[in-house]
């Protein structure tokens, strides 16, 4: 996509799973990428083999939980690119499990990072492309943000929160010459699925990847992502076929009540097995 090439690009969490193919896609459309993740070894790695694949990449250490950190990265990047072209709010964690069985700190881990760290990279991002009267924020929301889900219960809450405001920031920032639009991905093969998905009540770290549901190549997904984006759509849903969930869940609430209490029953069922 030449809309990218020649782009100045950062990628939270883009040492793995979206983000990393987030990276991958918009390197090979020529934007020059800055893959941020709270573990520099695979930032660095990762950019590493975007430029050994042609790419231009760096990566950077990167914790969203830091408004200051965020801020002195995008500063950083401005001053050695002289702009900020696109900002990739991706860096989230995956945790699952009923209401009553979780801690509070994971309530407070799910909202710092998958809430909080977008409010910062948006807050940073947002002043500089300000000044620059141009860029463009991409906000990682998730199918989740538009369906409420049990057993996701406080995971689904923080991207309620992360969709909603992204489309309440792209209506103040239209006027400013400012895009902003939010993916919302559903079963993308990432590393949540390969265990990275924590499951509370659930010994087995493969439980979630083990659902008898089709998986979504992250680069494929990330590629439509980058459509959506290039289009400077608010609401990116990939794969399509999940608008159809979308829909029916707004149409037809008191389906997906029905839906919601029967899978709760179907969860700790196979909680109880596992």
């Amino acid at each position: 996509m030449k809309q990218f090439e020649d782009k100045i690009a950062i990628v939270t969490g883009g040492a793995a799973g979206i983000g990393r193919a987030l990276g991958e896609e918009l390197a090979s459309s020529g934007a020059v990428v800055i893959i941020a993740d709270i573990n520099a070894e695979k930032a660095e790695q990762t950019a590493n083999e975007i430029k050994a694949a042609g790419g231009s990449a760096l990566g950077k250490q990167l914790d969203v939980t830091k408004a200051e950190d965020i801020q002195q990265l995008i500063d950083e990047t401005v001053t050695e690119h002289g702009r900020l072209d696109y900002m990739f709010n991706n860096a989230g964690i995956g945790l699952m499990g009923e209401v009553r069985d979780m801690e509070p700190d994971q309530y407070r881990s799910l909202v710092d990072v998958n809430l909080m760290g977008i409010f910062y990279g948006c807050r940073a991002a947002y002043s500089v492309m300000i000044k620059q009267g141009f860029g463009h924020i991409v906000n990682t929301g998730s199918i989740a943000g538009l369906i409420v889900f049990p057993i996701q219960s406080v995971y689904s809450a923080t991207k309620f929160a992360v969709q909603s405001f992204t489309m309440g920031l792209r209506a103040e920032a239209a006027a400013l010459g400012i895009k902003v639009s939010v993916i919302c991905p559903m079963n993308i093969k990432s590393d949540m699925v390969d265990g990275s998905m924590t499951v509370v009540g659930v010994n087995d770290n493969k439980w979630f990847s083990s659902l008898p549901v089709k998986w979504m190549d992250a680069n494929d997904a990330a590629r439509k992502m980058l459509k959506g984006v290039a289009k400077n759509k608010g609401i990116i849903i990939v794969p399509s076929k999940a608008k159809i969930f979308w829909w029916l869940f707004r149409l037809f609430p008191g389906l997906f009540d029905f839906i919601g209490r029967e899978g709760t029953k179907v969860f700790r069922k196979t909680r109880d097995k596992a």
